[in-house]
């Protein structure tokens, strides 16, 4: 099962709060057969602990150590807010990718993850792609 593909790419997303952008971003990790239900509530649970926001457009939520029980294999969602959704930054989030990773391949994806958009224009890629498979194409250089 590939940590990433064109099912989990989601283009056009609304959420009226983080909460809903990140339960979004949980969802297709579960439809993926990434993680079980309860893992959503992991994810929400470890937003009001910290902000998963990382600035520059971009938030990555991700569950609790508690959390990584509900993970099966590991994987990816990436889902585009054209109007944002306000994580509490100082700008609000167009891109947020959830995460769910297996055993210790945690630290690594979150890293590959934060490097690919160390890039200044990959934000801008991200929104400016006209497909999933584009969408792709920026994280197969960094994953």
């Amino acid at each position: 099962m590939s940590i990433l593909n064109e099912n989990k790419v989601v283009m056009n997303a609304v959420a009226k709060d983080k909460y809903e952008a990140i339960t979004i971003a949980g969802r297709i990790l579960v439809e993926a057969g990434h993680v079980t239900e309860e893992y959503i509530p992991k994810m929400l649970e470890r937003e009001q602990v910290v902000s998963t926001y990382m600035g520059g457009g971009l938030a990555i939520p991700h569950g609790t150590k508690e959390g990584k029980q509900y993970i099966k294999s590991t994987g990816l969602s990436v889902v585009r807010f054209p109007d944002g959704v306000d994580f509490g930054g100082d700008e609000p989030a167009f891109v947020v990718i959830g995460i769910a990773a297996a055993g210790s391949d945690h630290m690594e994806i979150l890293t590959n993850v934060a490097m690919i958009f160390t890039e200044d224009d990959a934000i801008e890629k991200v929104m400016n792609a006209a497909t999933p498979a584009e969408i792709i194409s920026i994280f197969e250089g960094g994953l």
